[in-house]
């Protein structure tokens, strides 16, 4: 960005924002390119206005950007409205760029989704959120040298700022990166000044700090219990990957839990800067990596609003087409996950993954391969669906899908080990849901019927006709019967994509191996399996992006568990984590 001398031209404001500039005067201004920027010293009052009188009561999206030759730290919100759908509110709050003084005041007394979010900015950019009730890092460990996405950070490995690099390329040669630093390794401490006999992680003691067992007299039915504290994970079966939970516990009931995250934590952003925009495309099959055509959708969508580019008729269905046998593959895999949570062990989990596989011909019958895809481009996708593809859907869509569908909820539906195990269990009530963050069916089965796909149609999904799912209680039933109602409402949908399905092209304009993408902002956001996914992109008219940023779905729902988990039992906040559905790559990223 140093050597660009554009000037950015200011957003053009809305009816809402200028009646927020009306209201707040010479502390709201027009931001670059768009949205608005809130004075600090009334970002609360500001915020709350958004929330409660505007009615933007789902703060979507929230990170930094470090604007090094400006001379702050920015942090950007998208706001949504529940009831209204439309398009994000975007504002913005900057603080000087300085180690002492990059304060901004937090929000989540206004959106709780904001806690997780305003701590990975802290972790990222060292921006102190003054008010948050626990701001620790939480990606990286407490003891981890500087705050990675900031612009002058620098990796051990590190070659240079962008790729691609020229020790690979045009004739370059390559050097492997442990020949090329002191001490060999991917490490920039030094074994003198650093002894691991002696480190006492500082992390894990303000963690304990919150969640120290409080003395207890008894857990109210005539049994003496004491108030532990329990970890669960990293490595440990039941929490999905590499995750941690502490947990304390009176007997065998939960007062508290707190996720601990970032055991796969490899700076996905990082490596997307320094990465074209193109690059980044197959750094997305790799975020949930059971969904990498949905991933790829989101990114693309985020990278056509900078380019302003439109994908040719056949190229939307045949997207469509993909996002919605990711979400039925998904859907069933996640009905295996969660029975094999409640000691079903593998039968439904085979079951499910016999469509499973069978999804994935298709995909690497489209891509070439059946989980990484890499299959979209930028105004299109990498090749066509051939008539065997198409034939072979039909047979899937038509005749054996909705059968198999019937018979995964014959086998878990009624099952009244699964219904006394799930039916009350782990509630997540409407308002905390909105409040939280909770995307996805995990939002749905508390009740609100929220869908991207709805709320703000993207490519060509307002030509169907689908419904939005809902449960009533909020719980881990609900959050099942939701998930087999949207595989099939997504069934619904690919029947009338391959109805519909038009000839034509698939790419808009000549493919390249190098995309320039105008100076600009852009968040792109698509229904995912697991919920909202964004992807919030800025570039300065090079070829590499300058921000890049996830809103991983599943890194945000994490944030309902403490709620779901307390005053229930630990086998439950078991389940009730397999219901939340998250793969810790897009978690951790």
């Amino acid at each position: 960005m140093a050597e660009k001398t554009v000037t950015a031209p200011l957003a053009q404001l809305t009816p809402e924002m200028t009646a927020l500039k009306e209201r707040f005067g010479d502390a709201i201004q027009p931001a670059e390119y768009e949205g608005i920027v809130i004075a600090n010293d009334r970002l609360l009052e500001a915020a709350q206005a958004i929330r409660d009188d505007l009615g933007y009561d789902y703060l979507s999206s929230l990170t930094g950007v470090d604007y090094i030759d400006k001379g702050y730290f920015e942090t950007v919100y998208h706001a949504c409205s529940i009831a209204r759908g439309g398009s994000p509110l975007v504002f913005k709050a900057r603080t000087p760029r300085d180690a002492n003084a990059a304060e901004i005041p937090s929000v989540v007394s206004i959106w709780g989704s904001a806690e997780f979010q305003e701590r990975e900015a802290y972790d990222m950019f060292g921006i102190r959120y003054t008010g948050h009730p626990d701001l620790r890092r939480i990606l990286t460990w407490e003891g981890f040298a500087g705050y990675p996405l900031r612009k002058d950070w620098k990796e051990a490995y590190y070659e240079q700022d962008h790729k691609p690099f020229d020790s690979r390329w045009p004739g370059g040669h390559h050097v492997p990166a442990e020949e090329r630093v002191q001490f060999h390794d991917n490490v920039t401490v030094s074994p003198e000044t650093f002894n691991v006999e002696s480190f006492t992680p500082e992390a894990e003691q303000l963690l304990y700090t919150g969640i120290v067992p409080i003395p207890s007299s008894g857990n109210g039915h005539g049994l003496h219990t004491d108030s532990v504290v329990v970890n669960l994970g990293p490595q440990h079966p039941s929490t999905h990957g590499v995750f941690r939970l502490v947990v304390r516990l009176s007997g065998e009931t939960v007062e508290d839990l707190r996720p601990v995250m970032g055991y796969l934590h490899r700076n996905h952003e990082k490596i997307g800067e320094r990465n074209t925009f193109l690059q980044n495309m197959p750094f997305t099959d790799r975020l949930d990596y059971l969904c990498s055509m949905s991933n790829n959708f989101g990114y693309a969508l985020a990278v056509e609003k900078l380019m302003n580019v439109k994908p040719p008729e056949r190229t939307e269905y045949i997207r469509v087409i993909m996002a919605e046998l990711t979400r039925v593959m998904n859907h069933l895999a996640f009905c295996g996950f969660l029975t094999n949570e409640m000691g079903a062990f593998f039968t439904p989990f085979i079951y499910a993954f016999e469509e499973r596989e069978l999804i994935l011909d298709l995909f690497e019958m489209a891509s070439g391969s059946r989980m990484m895809c890499n299959y979209f481009r930028f105004g299109g996708v990498a090749r066509d669906v051939s008539d065997e593809f198409v034939q072979r859907l039909r047979h899937l869509v038509f005749e054996r899908l909705p059968l198999k569908t019937d018979e995964m909820e014959n086998l878990i539906t009624t099952n009244e080990i699964v219904r006394a195990r799930a039916i009350g269990v782990a509630v997540l009530p409407r308002a905390a849901a909105i409040s939280l963050g909770a995307a996805g069916p995990l939002l749905r089965a508390s009740g609100v019927p929220y869908d991207v796909r709805k709320a703000e149609p993207y490519s060509i999904y307002d030509r169907f006709d689908f419904d939005i799912v809902t449960g009533t209680h909020g719980d881990v039933y609900d959050r099942y019967l939701v998930r087999i109602g949207e595989i099939r409402q997504s069934i619904r949908i690919l029947k009338q994509a391959l109805e519909q399905l038009p000839a034509g092209e698939i790419q808009t304009g000549k493919k390249a191996y190098q995309t320039r993408v105008p100076a600009g902002q852009a968040y792109g956001r698509v229904e995912a399996p697991k919920g909202e996914l964004g992807f919030y992109v800025v570039s300065d008219g090079s070829p590499n992006p300058y921000r890049y940023h996830v809103r991983a779905t599943g890194f945000i729902n994490l944030g309902s568990l403490a709620t779901m988990a307390r005053g229930g039992k630990l086998a439950d906040a078991i389940i009730g984590l397999g219901s939340i559905d998250t793969t810790m790559g897009e978690v951790d990223r």
